[in-house]
């Protein structure tokens, strides 16, 4: 079978595609044929040695895929072949198959095409554990979500609204601003030329955001840090801008404000209750409409790296999916 490998840690452009053995299951897994397989920036993370479960060379990057049931071992009673899946891996989805635990799985939708079923899991686990369970995002609050036209960042914006959120939207140019406005966004803030602490204030009149929501770091958090209201709650998601924020405490005590960390993946080992009540509720969301992956660009296999070039440049809106050949 192929699959894409890394064999050092030299970041994704070392990658290369081979043909590897299949994989084989132990007791209470399953092996699955990968029809899709979804992008993530921390893709790029643990090709270079930089992710916070890093398996050693050689593997195959990728944290979540769609595929149908190939082989299920004793102590899987919740699967059997043929059947569709949806699956949390640790890594290894650039592949044809990957074999996983049984209870990093969540049965398909029949109606759900494998696109959104790989595009589904860690954007809109990531924004629902964090907006629900963390932030305790409640109806009628203001949300902030940077990185508005991103993976996670749109699935935040759609959540956000379903939560009974007024949600303002930031993002890098008006192209990204017409995707989050698209997905329900109720006010836009342009980063690369309005300043954001100002517009926030202003938008919120003067009073500051309740929950913000940030997956890229830098100076968008000393922004959000400043013009988050009391007892506002800062969700800390990722650094996609490349900087890791040092945080003053004294904001932190003067309007008695939560800086949260979210460490997302933790939750299928650390407490599997939440990810499963997540999951729960956003596939009933998926089959009433209420929310949609938006997949912008599909890849072929063979070129996973374009695709994890895309996702690190954040030239993609939305979601990037790499899909098997027929």
């Amino acid at each position: 079978m192929k699959a894409i490998v890394c064999r050092e840690l030299t970041g994704f452009a070392g990658l290369r595609l081979e043909e590897v053995p299949e994989p084989r299951p132990g007791p209470g897994q399953i092996r699955i044929r990968v029809q899709a397989c979804g992008v993530n920036f921390a893709d790029s993370l643990i090709t270079r040695g930089q992710y916070q479960v890093q398996p050693q060379p050689p593997f195959s990057p990728g944290f979540e895929v769609a595929g149908e049931v190939l082989e299920a071992r004793e102590g899987v009673t919740s699967f059997k072949v043929g059947d569709r899946v949806i699956a949390i891996t640790p890594h290894g989805g650039y592949a044809e198959q990957v074999v996983v635990n049984a209870n990093r799985c969540v049965a398909m939708p029949a109606a759900m095409p494998w696109e959104h079923g790989a595009a589904f899991p860690v954007v809109f686990g990531t924004s629902h554990v964090a907006l629900w369970h963390r932030a305790r995002l409640r109806a009628g609050e203001t949300l902030v979500v940077h990185g508005a036209s991103g993976g996670v960042g749109l699935t935040a914006v759609a959540i956000g609204k379903q939560l009974g959120a007024t949600v303002i939207a930031t993002a890098s140019s008006a192209d990204k601003l017409k995707v989050a406005r698209q997905h329900g966004a109720d006010h836009l803030i342009d980063s690369s030329h309005e300043d954001v602490r100002e517009r926030i204030r202003e938008l919120t009149g003067g009073r500051g955001a309740d929950v913000v929501y940030d997956p890229v770091g830098g100076d968008l958090f000393a922004a959000s840090l400043r013009s988050i209201a009391f007892e506002g709650r800062i969700l800390v998601i990722g650094f996609a801008g490349g900087t890791v924020p040092q945080i003053p405490a004294n904001h932190l005590l003067v309007k008695n404000v939560d800086v949260i960390g979210l460490n997302w993946p933790a939750y299928a080992e650390l407490n599997p209750r939440v990810m499963t009540e997540s999951f729960r509720t956003l596939l009933q969301w998926y089959l009433e409409g209420a929310v949609r992956p938006y997949v912008s660009a599909v890849y072929r296999l063979e070129r996973a790296v374009d695709a994890i070039e895309q996702v690190v440049a954040r030239k993609s809106t939305g979601k990037v999916v790499i899909a098997m050949d027929e």
